[in-house]
């Protein structure tokens, strides 16, 4: 090995406020690591911000205010970050040639919806039946939606396709959370 094998991880997690970002890396200890740098573009957004103070084997849990996404309030309010697709680069020196970049698609509204949904459902300690049944069913098809969505987006290399499936999954949520007298319609 040459060179670095540049690695991140993106776990989903259900804190809206958060991205959680892992350095995955496998560094050889013979090639020096100068200047790591990540850089994330939000959705609907063209400048990425820069994070430029991790070492090696990071962890990092990123807010709107890291992001340039939230300006004020930063030490008192943490503002929700978008879902959608995240632009990652992350890169050490020489930074135009070592470097890995990702296309994310984070999901941590829609999962909270899911869970919200789940917690409100009057869901039986037994085998459910005849509606309930089809709720729950309808649910797992859409958790499976949502995994579709971040294939299509991680995996496939095609964001808008992948944005069209999550649009698709968050309205039937709200759909279902509203015919099941969860949410507010």
């Amino acid at each position: 090995m040459a060179q670095h094998a540049l690695s991140l991880e993106f776990p989903d997690t259900l804190n809206n406020c958060l991205l959680r970002i892992v350095d995955m890396s496998t560094y050889n200890q013979n090639v020096p690591v100068e200047c790591p740098k990540l850089q994330i573009t939000a959705p609907g957004f063209t400048t990425a911000a820069e994070i430029t103070d991790m070492g090696t084997e990071f962890a990092v849990n990123l807010t709107a205010c890291d992001l340039d996404l939230q300006l004020t309030n930063c030490e008192s309010y943490r503002n929700d970050l978008p879902d959608g697709v995240y632009v990652i680069r992350y890169s050490v020196a020489p930074n135009d040639v070592v470097y890995v970049e990702y296309n994310h698609l984070r999901i941590s509204q829609a999962l909270n919806k899911i869970n919200n949904l789940l917690c409100c459902l009057d869901v039986p300690n037994c085998e459910p039946v005849g509606p309930m049944k089809e709720k729950l069913r309808e649910i797992n098809l859409l958790s499976t939606m949502l995994k579709a969505a971040k294939a299509k987006v991680e995996y496939c290399h095609n964001p808008e396709e992948g944005m069209a499936i999550y649009t698709y999954v968050l309205a039937k949520l709200d759909k279902l959370s509203c015919s099941c007298g969860c949410g507010t319609c």
